[in-house]
């Protein structure tokens, strides 16, 4: 027996085209909803976001506050060691109310100074002396007189000229400037006799006196050829 479909194609044709528009408007919901439901999410976490930032708004303003302070004082605080980097080269070091008071302190009533020089020379390492050079010799100018400025490390040179009673209180003196702790180097750079007139230029007596110059240094370095031999010397013997 045939089975008879008496249903027509239209009809089937439009029942077709109602689920799929069915599906389509199902989907098209479920598309739309969950676009609400992000849109809800992602309002809520915007104002969650904007509330917490409203929150931290014045540790931030702290924050930056901080930080420029903390840079005004790296900033102060270079420009203090820039100062006292300036400071310690102009430094030379040397105490020279000390050095005149042990040089009044050497001189005898027979000893008369008419003048006292300090003459500073820079440090300078010589290139070979482990071989015999010198570890220090001098730079440049004097001090407090012509030509550059000496800054930083520097050492000085004293020249201390007068008259004496006679030759022996010369020689007195040197001995007194060699024992010194202060000084070192000493050399004497002249030592003559002469004649001196005490009183008016008519009336007066002649004195012979010893009229001298003598140069030394502060003791207040370390030679480093002398130290580098000293430490070989000693660690030979602790051999």
């Amino acid at each position: 027996m045939k089975e008879i479909d008496l249903i027509p194609k239209w009809y089937k044709r439009g029942r077709r085209r109602q689920i799929s528009y069915r599906t389509q408007y199902a989907a098209l919901g479920g598309v739309f909803l969950v676009m609400v439901v992000w849109n809800f999410i992602a309002g809520y976490s915007i104002s969650k976001a904007t509330t917490e930032l409203a929150k931290a708004e014045p540790q931030i303003i702290n924050a930056e506050s901080s930080s420029r302070e903390f840079a005004r004082i790296q900033s102060d605080m270079a420009q203090l060691q820039k100062k006292a980097n300036i400071l310690d080269e102009i430094d030379s070091r040397v105490d020279v109310a000390s050095v005149l008071a042990e040089i009044s302190f050497l001189i005898d009533k027979n000893v008369v100074l008419n003048n006292v020089e300090l003459k500073a020379a820079r440090f300078a390492k010589s290139e070979d002396w482990r071989n015999g050079g010198s570890a220090v010799r001098v730079a440049s100018s004097n001090f407090g007189g012509k030509g550059a400025v000496l800054l930083g490390d520097v050492r000085f040179k004293v020249v201390i000229s007068g008259v004496a009673s006679d030759a022996s209180d010369v020689a007195a003196l040197i001995c007194k400037l060699e024992d010194s702790p202060y000084f070192c180097q000493v050399i004497p750079l002249f030592s003559r006799n002469r004649k001196i007139k005490t009183g008016s230029l008519h009336i007066g007596e002649d004195f012979e006196v010893s009229e001298f110059e003598i140069s030394c240094e502060l003791a207040n370095y370390r030679q480093e050829e002398l130290y580098f031999a000293k430490e070989t010397q000693n660690r030979e013997l602790e051999r």
